[in-house]
Parts: structure tokens; sequence; C-alpha cells
């Protein structure tokens, strides 16, 4: 089997307005906010390049030209980063949508969140999608106060049947992590203009095959003031964890 490095593309939904940061990160698209002294945008990015990941799609919509002028073509960390950029709020599956020009090499891509952070094997994620031969794959991991999260419903074997949007904080239940692999045709169910992954086209696509992998390492979304507090403090933490070495894929 071919590598999945340097075939895969990864997409950065980097263009929300970042409306519940305001109060402490005012003037700032919210990637661009600093977690220690860096833009937090580079964590992922650094992320992605140490297990192999080097062709990037940035989607940006708020403030966009400050995204575009901090990263500009990924040089500086061994990656190529192409842009995509919203005129208007599109959601987070508008965005994918909109970058479909970018996408069309590759059967499959993934999709991370530009605002939070979690401990994953990308590899492991990738072959376990093309296990599973749905037409997306999410990472999750438990956690108890899922109220703000919403619940990701799932078999042992990880196949999703539902989601919730608000839970009472079972400590058993799953969120959705922000990291995705799709199949490319998930793009023929998106239709134009702005539309939610999460809300709309999750739900809509079921009967075509969603399934979850469990994550296990440090989690963490800068969406909240408190949250964003909480990532200052662990920030050296969160960087060990970007370039944790993850165990061989035996597959490639």
């Amino acid at each position: 089997m071919t590598r999945h490095e340097d075939t895969i593309k990864a997409v950065l939904l980097a263009g929300g307005l970042g409306t519940r940061l305001r109060s402490v990160v005012a003037s700032t698209a919210k990637p661009l906010a600093a977690v220690g002294e860096r833009p937090f945008i580079e964590l992922l990015v650094r992320q992605l390049q140490h297990q192999g990941i080097r062709r990037l799609v940035m989607c940006t919509g708020y403030l966009a030209q400050e995204v575009e002028n901090e990263l500009g073509d990924g040089r500086k960390w061994d990656v190529t980063i192409e842009y995509s950029r919203e005129s208007q709020a599109m959601g987070t599956a508008g965005a994918v949508k909109l970058a479909e020009p970018l996408l069309s090499d590759g059967s499959d891509f993934l999709v991370m969140n530009g605002d939070s952070f979690i401990e994953v094997n990308f590899q492991e994620l990738i072959q376990f999608h093309r296990e599973k031969n749905g037409i997306a794959s999410l990472a999750v991991v438990r956690m108890k106060n899922t109220q703000r999260y919403g619940t990701v419903q799932m078999t042992t074997e990880g196949h999703v049947s539902g989601f919730k949007e608000k839970s009472d904080g079972d400590p058993t239940e799953f969120i959705n992590a922000g990291i995705y692999v799709f199949n490319r045709r998930i793009l023929d169910y998106i239709p134009d203009g702005t539309i939610s992954l999460e809300r709309d086209i999750f739900p809509s696509v079921l009967d075509q095959g969603i399934y979850a992998l469990e994550q296990h390492g440090v989690f963490i979304d800068i969406g909240t003031p408190e949250d964003y507090a909480r990532a200052q403090k662990l920030y050296g933490q969160l960087y060990e964890a970007a370039y944790r070495k993850q165990p061989a894929d035996d597959s490639a």
C-alpha cells in the first residue's frame, strides 16, 4: 500500500468568527490566538508535519488576510499551504464544499477544526477509515461534561448510529473531537451555501457509513475564555503531544 504521507490533504477550518473569545482575544483571528508564544494554528500545522502530512488547505474567512500573512505558503514548516477564502460565514460544511476545487486528487482527505487540538495518530485514523470503507470517520474522546459539545452515539465496533446535541454529562459518552477523515464522495452530499457538518451533514449521511475511533491523549478546545486560559497553562504539554512519536504504521 502506498504510504498515506504525501498523498492525503488536510483541510483546516480556520474561518470562524470566534465570538466567545472576543473578551480575551479582541482583534485577532481565533486560530491566531497565542498559546505560549505561538499562534494556536501553528500547533496543528506542526502536528501534521511531524506525522508526514504536508499538503494543507486552509479554509479562511474572518480576518483571512491575517491568517494568510502569518502562515504564508507553509515553507517555514516544510509544508505546502493552499487557501480557500470565504467571503461570508458558510459553516463547517460550507467551508469544506468551497474548498472542493483543491481536493480533486485523492479519494480521501482529512478535516480539522482550527480551534481544537487532540493528540492523535493520523495514520491510524486514516487506516481505520479505509478499513471501514464508510463515507466519514471521526476522532472521538470520552468526556463527562458533554453539554457544550453534544455526543456521538456509537457501537463498540465504532459504527456511529446517531448524534445528540445535549447530554446530562454521562461519563460513558463520547464527544466529537473535531478531526475527520472523509471519502471524497461526501462532497456530493453538501449543497452550496451556509451549512454545518455536525448539525446538517452527518445526520443526513448516517446510512452511508460513519465510524468513530476513540482517542486517549490530551484534548483541548480554545473556543471559550476559560478553555483558552487552560490552554495557556498546558501549552508545554500540547507541544509535547504534537511532537510525540506515534507507533509505526505497519500497513504502509
